[in-house]
């Protein structure tokens, strides 16, 4: 096995971080956290295993990382990664890989997702605003994911959304 806890990743390894647009609790989470376990395990670029892990938060946040300072991940076993979580995503009817979901969490701390219009309008009534705690999918390191996947509406991209 090639992966390892996600505590023990450097803050410069890569990651990609994964939302569903709905809790995905109980047999439907061993499902997918299976598939994952099982595809990080064998995972590796142009032959060379790679030394990665992943990360579930929220029931909603799948962050999968690799420390390319040991070995690079390819184009290749990116699209592979991909096409387990395609493969998983049919399976259980959720949906991870739709890159123009936002989300936020709400006044009573439950996490909302929704597309950017959607987002614009609640801000626009002023339902969601500066202080509004937000989630950043676009994080690109495990660093980043540590500090600033969840932050506050006005220090990330989603300001521009809210009009700040």
């Amino acid at each position: 096995m090639h992966n390892i806890e996600f505590s023990a990743m450097p803050s410069s390894a890569r990651v990609w971080v994964f939302g569903a647009a709905a809790p995905i609790t109980g047999a439907a989470c061993d499902t997918l956290m299976n598939a994952v376990d099982a595809h990080l395990a064998h995972w590796t670029a142009h032959g060379a295993p790679l030394m990665c892990a992943r990360d579930w938060r929220d029931d909603q946040f799948l962050a999968v990382a690799v420390d390319e300072a040991a070995t690079g991940a390819s184009g290749c076993s990116i699209d592979g990664l991909f096409r387990v979580l395609t493969r998983v995503e049919q399976q259980l009817g959720a949906s991870l890989l739709d890159g123009g979901t936002v989300f936020w969490r709400d006044p009573n701390g439950h996490v909302q997702s929704s597309n950017r219009a959607t987002f614009k309008s609640q801000a626009a009534a002023g339902a969601i605003g500066p202080d509004t705690l937000v989630f950043d999918t676009m994080v690109e390191s495990v660093g980043a994911w540590r500090e600033r996947f969840e932050g506050a509406a006005r220090h990330t991209w989603h300001a521009r959304l809210i009009g700040q």
